[in-house]
C-alpha cells in the first residue's frame, strides 16, 4: 500500500487523507526519490502534453508556420478555456488552412466558472475551442499539415486521434523515447480527449521529465524540441492553464526553474531544469487540486531554490488554508512530515 502523502485536517484533526506514489529522477536514470510503488505502470493522461508536443517543433511543422510562443505553450496545455485560450487556438488552425471543425477533441464548457457563464450570458455554446486539450490537437493538425506535403490536408487529417494515424505514431514514437519505455506492450486506453494514452510506470515518466529538463537522452532534435517548448511555456505560463491554475501560477512566479504539468486522475509531473531533475505524481485515489498539487508544492519547496517570498509562495500551496463559504478558517491541506524528510534527505 502506498504511504500517505497529503492529509487534509479540521479542528486540528485529521479528517482524510490521500495516498500515493512519487519518484524523483536524474537525468542518467538515477533514483533520486522514491516513495510507494513506482514501478506500477499508470495512465500519464495530460500530465506528459509537452511530451506529445515534441512532433510539432521536431517535423518543422512550429518553424514552417511561425508559431508564437503562445500557441507553442498552448498546443503543452489543459487550459480553462478562456477567451485568450480559445483565440490562440483558433490562430493555430487558421495557420494551418483549418477550422475548429478539424478538432477532434471534443466540446465542454470552459473551465473556469466565469467564462462559461459570460459565453452563457452572451447566449454563446462552447465548441472544441474551449476544449481544455484543444491547444494540443492544434498542434497535432499542425503536424498533420506539415506531412500532407501539399496534398488533400482535411483529408489526411481527418481521424488524426486513431493509433494507426502518421500523425499519433509520430506522437507516440516521441513519448516512447523520452520515457524509454516499450508502449508497444503497454497498456492502452482512450484518454478524454479521445488520442490513446498508455500506462507507464512512474519512475520512466520521471526520467522523461528529467530530460525535459536537461535534453540529456534525448535525440539532438528531440532535446532542441523540448528546450523550446519548455522555454516558451516559461514565458507564456497562462496558455498553459489560465485564471487561479496552480500550473500557471506557479510557472508565473518561478518562470524556467520549473515546468509542472498536471494530468487526470491524480497524475502530476515536472521538470526542474536547475537540478536536472524529472518529477512524477500519482495520488492513488485521483484527486488532483487537493493531493496532487499540494505534494508537487512540497517537492517544489524541496529541490528548487526558493528565495524569501518565494518560498512563501511555495509554503501556501503546500500547507493550504481551507476557508468556509464566510471565509472562516475550518481546517488545512498538509504535506505530511513523511513526504517532507523524504525529499528533505535527498535536496542536498
Amino acid at each position: 500500500m502506498n504511504p500517505i502523502l497529503v492529509e487534509a485536517l479540521r479542528g486540528g484533526t485529521v479528517e482524510s487523507s490521500h495516498r500515493g506514489a512519487l519518484a524523483v529522477i536524474d537525468a542518467a536514470g538515477e533514483v533520486v526519490v522514491a516513495i510507494g510503488d513506482v514501478d506500477r505502470p499508470i495512465f500519464p493522461r495530460s500530465a506528459v502534453k509537452v511530451l506529445q508536443a515534441i512532433p510539432l517543433v521536431e517535423s518543422g511543422a512550429a518553424d514552417r508556420l511561425a508559431l508564437t510562443d503562445e500557441e507553442l505553450a498552448i498546443a503543452c496545455a489543459s487550459h480553462n478555456g478562456e477567451p485568450a485560450h480559445t483565440r490562440v487556438v483558433a490562430g493555430m488552425l487558421a495557420k494551418a488552412g483549418l477550422d475548429v471543425d478539424a478538432l477532434e477533441c471534443g466540446t465542454h464548457w470552459p473551465y473556469l466558472d466565469s467564462a462559461a457563464r459570460s459565453l452563457a450570458t452572451a447566449g454563446g455554446e462552447p465548441s472544441a475551442l474551449n476544449n481544455n486539450c484543444s491547444g494540443k490537437h492544434a498542434g497535432f493538425l499542425c503536424v498533420a499539415c506539415q506531412r500532407a506535403n501539399g496534398g488533400d490536408l482535411a483529408r489526411f487529417a481527418r481521424g488524426y486521434v486513431a493509433p494507426q494515424h502518421p500523425v499519433m505514431r509520430e506522437v507516440t514514437a516521441a513519448l516512447q523515447a523520452a520515457t524509454g519505455y516499450d508502449l508497444g506492450t503497454a497498456p492502452r486506453g482512450t484518454d478524454g480527449c479521445s488520442i490513446p494514452t498508455f500506462a507507464i510506470p512512474l519512475k520512466n515518466l520521471a526520467l522523461a521529465f528529467a530530460r525535459v529538463a536537461t535534453g540529456q537522452g534525448l535525440s539532438p532534435a528531440r532535446a532542441e524540441a523540448v528546450t523550446r517548448l519548455r522555454r516558451a511555456v516559461a514565458r507564456s505560463p497562462f496558455m498553459v492553464g489560465g485564471t487561479e491554475r496552480f500550473d500557471t501560477r506557479v510557472m508565473q512566479q518561478l518562470g524556467e526553474r520549473v515546468f509542472c504539468k498536471v494530468g487526470a486522475e491524480g497524475v502530476f509531473c515536472a521538470a526542474l531544469p536547475e537540478r536536472g531533475l524529472g518529477v512524477a505524481i500519482k495520488i492513488d485515489d485521483g484527486n488532483n487540486a487537493r493531493a496532487a498539487e499540494v505534494t508537487m508544492a512540497a517537492v517544489i519547496e524541496a529541490f528548487v531554490p526558493l528565495d524569501a517570498n518565494e518560498a512563501a509562495f511555495m509554503r501556501d500551496l503546500s500547507d493550504v488554508t481551507l476557508r468556509n463559504w464566510n471565509g472562516i478558517s475550518v481546517g488545512s491541506l498538509r504535506a505530511t512530515h513523511a513526504l517532507r524528510r523524504a525529499c528533505d534527505r535527498r535536496r542536498a
